[in-house]
């Protein structure tokens, strides 16, 4: 079954303690396991950097005992959903290089908008690269940096001044251990304390499950170098605004995850609310079709006056990515994820509230499996607004013919989806529900106005057509 949401990126952690990190590193994987199920892995710090990586979730990839007999004061993990490079196992992070300086690991989150360019550069100086992966392009050249300054943070700063695009890295230089943020801040990265030192991690959450707590977000364009016991902060003057990505708040992180000063559960709270007010119904009970329109359909539940309901009970013990190659078999691999409680459902005026939709081919099916459970209607309501454009900065929507509101209107895709009525928040509704200005996120995949220079798209204030790139 090919996912109707947008994919999962990465999620990426770092730690500098007074003892072994390397079981703390793995619960921290854990946490992260949502944004990322093809690979996981760890890097730590003793006479050079050792590492565990392999394919899969982390508690299949990376062997208990293996994690243990890792010993390091200091290192960094890696959960890998692919959008650049293929999901195999030379393309598990974090990638690790030696040099004359000392080794070298990387992990990252994000996607480097001008990789091919970079390496079609490259090789024709010769360069060989062993992945498909844009990170083995930042790790080679800041090797490279730093076989000539000599300098960790200058090379960094040399590194980020070269990369286009969106990236969270999380990077070990030799015994120091590293977290970088793009100029735009489009991926998410924190700081915070554990138990036995200070770590950065793609979301906060993961310092509550470490015992500590969460500080503060890693500024656009900054360099934190972890400590035992402190953060060293550079500002590098790369930083040009931000463009903080809106689908954390709506979908990719974790509920209970802080980004940018706001809870994400509350952020989706209000989005549902918005969206009652905008995209009001008449009806019965307010599905949320779990676990992502969990937050969403409660809030619309209080602004309705609608019961919210569980209507849809979810397996979680089955993949998250399934892919069947025929018809029937991708409607069987619904109902193994889904079932409906029919005594909620049955005789009932319907609200299923999700997140978003892609392509628009789960919703359908779980349209028909809410009518077939005996639904008098069913009416969709979409926490944001319709998605238009590619992302070309870490998550997996690559071509605008994937998607469902591609040349269609809102009725039209509600016809396709078979639902009774379909209604999305607004982007100015999304906007205020999150709470930051619209000029501070990245909006490109609802407005296709993108906040860098990309090859074939509009830039975000470019008024003349024949400016673009």
């Amino acid at each position: 079954m090919e996912p109707d949401h947008p994919q999962e990126e990465c999620g990426v952690f770092a730690i500098a303690a007074v003892s072994n990190v390397s079981i703390d590193i793995f619960y921290a994987l854990r946490v992260l396991q949502h944004r990322g199920q093809e690979s996981a892995g760890i890097a730590v710090y003793n006479n050079g950097i050792k590492t565990v990586k392999g394919m899969g979730l982390a508690h299949q990839a990376l062997k208990t005992e293996d994690v243990r007999n890792l010993k390091g004061d200091l290192g960094i993990g890696h959960v890998r959903y692919s959008t650049f490079g293929s999901s195999t196992l030379e393309n598990a992070q974090p990638i690790v290089v030696s040099t004359n300086y000392g080794d070298i690991a990387l992990a990252h989150n994000g996607e480097i908008v001008n990789a091919d360019k970079i390496m079609d550069e490259l090789k024709k100086k010769g360069w060989a690269f062993i992945t498909s992966s844009d990170s083995e392009i930042a790790v080679r050249l800041l090797a490279n940096d730093i076989a000539n300054t000599g300098d960790p943070v200058k090379s960094l700063k040399n590194l980020m001044s070269m990369l286009q695009g969106s990236y969270s890295m999380t990077i070990m230089i030799g015994n120091r251990v590293f977290a970088i943020r793009d100029p735009l801040g489009i991926r998410p990265l924190c700081v915070g304390r554990t138990k036995v030192g200070y770590a950065a991690a793609s979301e906060s959450v993961v310092f509550d499950t470490l015992g500590g707590g969460f500080i503060r977000d890693v500024e656009p364009g900054e360099i934190a170098e972890l400590l035992p016991g402190e953060i060293k902060s550079v500002k590098t003057g790369l930083s040009k605004g931000r463009a903080h990505c809106m689908f954390e708040w709506v979908y990719i992180a974790r509920a209970d995850s802080s980004i940018e000063g706001k809870l994400v559960y509350e952020v989706r709270r209000r989005i549902g609310q918005r969206l009652a007010k905008e995209q009001p119904v008449m009806a019965d009970v307010v599905v949320p079709i779990p676990d992502s329109g969990r937050s969403h359909a409660i809030g619309y539940s209080e602004v309705s006056g609608i019961p919210y309901a569980e209507g849809l009970m979810k397996n979680r013990y089955v993949e998250r990515t399934f892919i069947m190659p025929e018809q029937s078999e991708r409607t069987t691999s619904v109902m193994l994820k889904l079932n409906p409680l029919k005594s909620v459902i049955k005789e009932k005026r319907v609200v299923l509230v999700d997140d978003s939709i892609v392509r628009g081919t789960t919703i359908r099916q779980i349209v028909q499996i809410v009518r077939n459970a005996g639904a008098k209607e069913v009416h969709v309501r979409i926490g944001s607004p319709p998605i238009r454009a590619p992302c070309y900065f870490g998550i997996d929507m690559k071509t605008r013919e994937q998607f469902a509101a591609t040349g269609r209107t809102v009725e039209q895709i509600g016809k396709m989806i078979t639902a009774d009525s379909l209604g999305y928040i607004s982007v100015d509704g999304l906007v205020d529900a999150i709470g930051h200005a619209s000029g501070d996120l990245c909006l490109a995949c609802l407005t296709e106005e993108y906040p860098m220079p990309v090859a074939g798209e509009k830039v975000r204030y470019q008024r003349k057509l024949d400016a673009f790139v």
